[in-house]
């Protein structure tokens, strides 16, 4: 049986004496998986997101990613955790505008002790897979909203996670960029990586997701997967 990259066990996040964001989860995520988190805002997607990424921590329960006791970390650990395991998508890119393309892409490499030649190396080799090589010495704010997401999931990329996240990573682009990041997705998750979004929007779950979790209030109330050779749900 395959070991879960993500596991939840009897999740619960409070944050005052109201509701909980979110109340005894308990989910896996295997390797390879391409999961899409819906719900209405305040459902608990984005408390999810963050209680995987080390952002957050529960206030019961347990979040263990790619063999780590997430919830146990402390500061230090949580950024390092993040660095060597997770890359994060952002709706806003989240791109330093002082910096050149590359030099975004390069940035969390460098951070984590990567030589200046092998950053700069596998900064070029992703940025030319994404379609974006010609733009490498350009800033962020020349490029249009499609191509700086695809600056961002390179930047993502660079130091090989285990886990991609993606936070409604088509909200903020038309309907033509949001078109080539769906494209991109589903490349990604093709080549086998592990993919997590939380979204909106049904029809980049639909054509980037193999599996659905949709939140309501907190509460995990569907999880479906796609039987993608046979056109079929379970």
């Amino acid at each position: 049986m395959t070991t879960p990259v993500i596991e939840l066990r009897n999740v619960t996040r409070r944050y005052d004496d109201g509701p909980p964001a979110l109340h005894d989860t308990t989910l896996s995520i295997a390797p390879g998986e391409a999961v899409a988190i819906l719900g209405p805002s305040g459902s608990g997607k984005s408390t999810l997101l963050n209680l995987i990424a080390g952002l957050d921590r529960p206030s019961s329960g347990t979040v263990t990613v790619d063999g780590v006791r997430v919830d146990r970390l402390n500061e230090a650990g949580s950024a390092r955790y993040r660095r060597d395991t997770i890359g994060m998508v952002f709706q806003f890119f989240n791109l330093l505008d002082d910096l050149t393309v590359v030099d975004n892409v390069v940035l969390p490499a460098r951070l984590s002790g990567t030589a200046s030649g092998a950053a700069h190396r596998r900064a070029h080799q992703l940025l030319d897979a994404l379609g974006v090589a010609r733009h490498a010495a350009a800033y962020p704010g020349r490029l249009s909203g499609g191509e700086r997401q695809r600056v961002a999931v390179a930047r993502a990329l660079i130091n090989k996670p285990t886990l991609l996240l993606a936070d409604e990573p088509t909200g903020a682009l038309d309907t033509a960029s949001g078109d080539d990041v769906k494209r991109l997705l589903n490349e990604l998750h093709a080549d086998g990586q592990t993919i997590v979004l939380v979204t909106h929007d049904l029809t980049l779950a639909e054509s980037c997701a193999t599996r659905t979790i949709r939140l309501v209030d907190g509460r995990v109330v569907a999880d479906v997967t796609r039987d993608v050779a046979a056109g079929r749900t379970r």
